[in-house]
């Protein structure tokens, strides 16, 4: 049973006496791009493992026209964890008109490397340094594949914008990857040499799932001896995981994983202020 930690008040820095703690962060989007941007203060040595599933916007447009891996979660991390303002804005700065209209010039760099070099894992190194990141971004697989979603009754979606958006209420759907794809080593090693290793929040089916169904982060996240901590979404997400309790998240991602991995859960339980919640409000969430 993992220990539930309430986030009554502000979550307490590192203690100084471990600035070396090797923290790993796996996940994509929004819930990783925030976590790595306050971890990044405590620690050198942090690994951001990024799902690779993703197939909407400027990523699904450059996917399917140029044959490479999504660069948009990645160039996210990479940018969280960057020390040089300026290129960080440049890597977010996104066209407004013309062909390259939608497209991030940070995806568009993230494309052209990994055509130059034949390789995105090293295409995601020569970033880092361009970036001047604190730690490092691997991706979670080096193998090109579709995220697929069964329902119970056989019927299957498949890609990870559909899937991320599409409404099937309180059936659990299993998620998976096609072809099958194995873990990076980087990534193996990164999980199995950490202190810490933190599951972020996001949308479980369309961002984190992704990242815990690869071939390998079973074993991996079995075989650590860090402790798992997974940090619980601050809201539930409109038709996939609506009425959901701490417990319902942590359990749906032990299931994906297909072990107990979660030692520790953090959760919010103070209100977000009126404006944030009539957002959500607005949301369905």
């Amino acid at each position: 049973m993992p220990i539930m930690i309430p986030l009554t008040r502000p979550a307490m820095a590192l203690s100084p006496r471990v600035p070396g703690a090797r923290i790993v962060v796996i996940g994509g989007g929004t819930g990783s791009f925030v976590l790595l941007s306050g971890l990044k203060h405590y620690t050198q040595h942090i690994t951001a493992l990024v799902n690779m599933s993703d197939d909407g916007g400027s990523t699904g447009l450059l996917r399917d026209e140029l044959g490479i891996l999504p660069p948009g979660d990645v160039r996210q991390c990479l940018v969280a964890l960057s020390n040089s303002p300026r290129v960080r804005d440049l890597f977010n700065y996104r066209f407004t008109e013309g062909s390259m209209k939608g497209h991030a010039f940070g995806n568009l760099f993230l494309a052209a490397l990994e055509k130059m070099t034949g390789s995105f894992g090293e295409a995601t190194e020569l970033a880092a340094e361009v970036l001047n990141i604190v730690g490092q971004v691997e991706p979670i697989t080096l193998d090109d594949a579709k995220l697929c979603m069964e329902y119970p009754d056989g019927t299957i979606e498949k890609g990870e914008f559909i899937i991320g958006h599409v409404k099937f209420g309180s059936s659990r759907p299993r998620l998976f990857l096609d072809p099958d794809c194995k873990i990076n080593p980087a990534a193996d090693e990164a999980i199995r040499n950490a202190d810490m290793v933190v599951i972020a929040p996001g949308n479980i089916y369309g961002s984190i799932g992704p990242a815990l169904v690869v071939s390998g982060v079973r074993e991996a996240l079995s075989d650590t001896t860090a402790k798992v901590v997974y940090v619980c979404n601050l809201v539930t997400n409109p038709g996939q995981t609506d009425g959901f309790g701490v417990h319902d998240y942590a359990s749906v991602i032990e299931d994906m994983v297909g072990a107990p991995c979660i030692d520790v859960v953090m959760y919010n339980n103070n209100l977000p202020d009126k404006k944030l919640l009539s957002h959500y409000a607005h949301e369905g969430e």
